[in-house]
């Protein structure tokens, strides 16, 4: 039998965690109290249970019984019984735009600052952080990229790796990304902004990648580039034991040439073993095309 205990900061997207591993057949339970645990373990275990997948989502709302749940866990590992743990997280900022934008009240910020109640969550719940097989930080995931993650892992099973790689393009004209890792400027590059035929079109078009790409500078800066991000992605997992990586390509809008760029990175660098997205920040600014700017 797979069992799988869901747990992690409050806003981190246990519910939809939940919800993707039931559409993959899990028989799944939220919010199980930690006194039951032992029990429905031993009811799920009984060959009369039908469903070998089961997972359980479990987080402070378990309240004072919480700190019970250390030694639960690590009787049933003494036991010999074979459970996995996917710990979700985000950064506070994060959850405290969450929790506005959704208008509801953190389980330990009742009549509090919310701040305080998410730090004093994360302290409460760390020893599952530390006991956790899976780590997710969902700061910058859209829901169904997270949904892609837990399939990776619990349906498909992929070997996984906690660290998630954004690859953004992005236009200089409207900022860098303050969340940027590594920034990278091509604005060296062939620019189709200056061709009437290919203004309008985006570094998703066939047409500009081409053009973009059409000098040996281009593509020396390409394969260095690669080279060096698959060498910088493995020392950020391996040394600083991260979760998120942000690796930003800008141009002057953000639509052509970092487009192409982020594109052409994002598939040379697949084949490595950890999750990567590629987001393009700007492509939708029409400013920028239109001569606003």
């Amino acid at each position: 039998m797979r069992f799988v205990i869901v747990t992690g900061m409050s806003g981190a997207g246990k519910t939809t965690v939940l919800k993707a591993l039931e559409d993959t057949g899990f028989f799944c339970v939220d919010n199980l109290p930690v006194p039951l645990i032992t029990k429905f373990v031993e009811l799920t275990s009984d060959n009369d249970f039908t469903n070998d997948k089961v997972a359980v989502g479990i987080d402070i709302r378990s309240g004072e019984s919480l700190p019970e749940l250390k030694s639960i866990l690590n009787s049933m590992r003494e036991n010999k019984f074979n459970f996995e743990i996917l710990y979700l997280d985000a950064t506070s900022k994060v959850l405290v735009k969450r929790y506005k934008e959704t208008r509801r009240e953190h389980p330990l910020a009742r009549g509090g600052k919310l701040n305080d109640g998410i730090e004093k969550e994360r302290a409460e719940i760390a020893f599952l952080e530390k006991m956790a097989d899976y780590t997710i930080d969902t700061s910058s995931l859209l829901t169904r990229e997270l949904k892609s993650e837990v399939l990776k892992i619990f349906a498909k099973d992929k070997d996984y790796n906690n660290m998630i790689v954004t690859i953004m393009s992005f236009g200089y004209k409207f900022g860098i990304p303050q969340d940027a890792d590594y920034v990278f400027d091509v604005r060296f590059m062939p620019n189709p902004y200056y061709e009437e035929n290919l203004r309008r079109k985006t570094g998703n078009d066939q047409e500009i990648r081409d053009y973009v790409m059409s000098t040996p500078e281009s593509k020396y800066f390409l394969e260095s580039l690669s080279e060096m991000m698959t060498f910088l992605v493995k020392e950020n997992t391996e040394k600083e034991d991260r979760h998120q990586l942000v690796i930003a390509i800008g141009c002057t809008g953000g639509r052509h040439r970092s487009v192409t760029v982020a594109n052409e990175l994002y598939e040379r660098l697949l084949d490595l073993p950890y999750s990567f997205r590629v987001f393009h920040r700007d492509i939708i600014n029409d400013s920028y095309v239109k001569g606003e700017l």
